[in-house]
């Protein structure tokens, strides 16, 4: 019999080298960006089981992302939610996503360390 106990996935500090922004020459050289998952998934019969094809697999979900961080967008508000999306398509079980997506060291005109958003996918019925 599985459990309807819901479990958080926390992958922190993923860092990427992507070309995303407003300005052209962020989308031609590049800034470094950090993006932070919390998901929610039931955790079913994974841990009495401990079996990793029934879990969201961590290493699946960082080349998700990786592969959402290789596609240049304006915004970083289109980055998360392109990984929401790309997560939830991959892992029907997810019924949560947070997804924060941070921009190092923007190119503001002045010094400031870190610009990020944080958009939130529920997909409970």
């Amino acid at each position: 019999m599985s459990s309807d106990k819901l479990y958080t996935i926390n992958l922190e500090g993923m860092e990427f080298h992507a070309f995303h922004g407003c300005y052209e020459l962020e989308r031609i050289s590049g800034s470094h960006f950090e993006v932070n998952l919390k998901i929610t998934t039931p955790i079913g019969d994974v841990a009495k089981r401990d079996d990793v094809t029934l879990a969201v697999n961590y290493l699946n979900v960082y080349q998700i992302v990786k592969v959402q961080m290789a596609a240049t967008k304006h915004t970083i508000e289109s980055v998360a939610q392109s990984i929401i999306d790309a997560l939830h398509q991959n892992f029907e079980q997810i019924v949560g996503i947070e997804c924060s997506v941070t921009k190092l060291a923007p190119p503001l005109g002045g010094k400031v360390r870190r610009v990020s958003v944080t958009l939130v996918g529920d997909f409970r019925d």
